[in-house]
């Protein structure tokens, strides 16, 4: 009696390259690739990637649907691919997941902070009190962790997609290695942008809070002025405070899209390889 195999040994034709599902799917992949070769990212910029990649695995989807007539894949072959997309998309939900739950905390954080602002005004501003966003070692290490988590897979994934390209995959699966890339990389920007929350003494990376820690004198055309008042200063760690909790507003509705695209996708490769 033939043993069983845990696969379906199936048929996977990919549709010809000017589906409309196929060719959005690779301009798709064009844009992101023109996106992420940007030297820096913006908050703004990076929750457009993040949509942009949800945008890329809802189409990748469309294509899992299509009837198929190409490309063969033996048993297992199937089962090596289902379990390495498997594997890289729970990594990625974990990953998200840490980042969305370190934001909420900063978001506690920083409603501290302005609640501290209203009540206690230059106190806080002579105490230096509004520097504590990202002062919680926990928080801190999360987001290192995460960081060093996504350096570790973009390693070990950049190399896979290069063996790969030693025999033909087929597009669709080259296109999914690729997306799981380009998230690797988005989602280390996002964690690179949290750790800029941490307001440095000497190099601050939000000179608008460092500036405002102290009465200062500043050199201009030799003549020397007198700097801003902690009073005066208030109303601009509001201000400062206020656009941190808007760009961490708008990560965290990218990384909800993307989190979403990434359920369903997951859930496509699984129904793929259940027919």
């Amino acid at each position: 009696m033939a043993a069983s195999q845990p696969f379906h040994v199936r048929s996977i034709s990919l549709p010809s390259r000017d589906h409309p599902s196929m060719l959005k799917m690779e301009e798709d992949l064009r844009k992101l690739r023109s996106f992420m070769a940007q030297s820096s990212l913006t908050s703004l910029m990076i929750v457009d990637g993040l949509k942009g990649l949800g945008g890329l695995y809802e189409c990748i989807d469309e294509v899992l649907h299509l009837p198929s007539s190409n490309q063969h894949f033996s048993s297992q072959q199937q089962k090596e691919w289902m379990e390495v997309e498997l594997d890289g998309s729970i990594r990625l939900l974990e990953l998200l997941g840490t980042l969305k739950d370190c934001m909420q905390e900063i978001k506690c954080q920083i409603r501290d902070q302005e609640m501290a602002l209203r009540r206690q005004g230059e106190a806080v501003v002579k105490h230096e009190l509004h520097t504590h966003i990202l002062s919680d070692k926990k928080l801190r290490k999360n987001i290192q962790n995460c960081s060093r988590s996504l350096k570790h897979m973009n390693g070990k994934d950049a190399l896979s997609c290069t063996e790969d390209k030693e025999f033909d995959s087929g597009k669709m699966i080259e296109s999914l290695k690729e997306a799981r890339v380009l998230a690797i990389h988005l989602l280390q920007s996002v964690s690179d942008f949290l750790s800029m929350l941490r307001p440095k003494r000497k190099a601050s990376r939000w000179p608008l809070i460092s500036k405002a820690l102290h009465k200062r004198k500043v050199t201009c055309k030799g003549e020397h002025e007198a700097a801003e008042t902690n009073d005066e200063c208030v109303p601009k760690i509001k201000y400062q405070l206020q656009t941190f909790q808007n760009s961490i507003n708008r990560l965290e509705e990218g990384l909800d899209f993307l989190y979403r695209r990434l359920i369903r996708n997951r859930v496509a490769v699984l129904n793929f390889f259940s027919l």
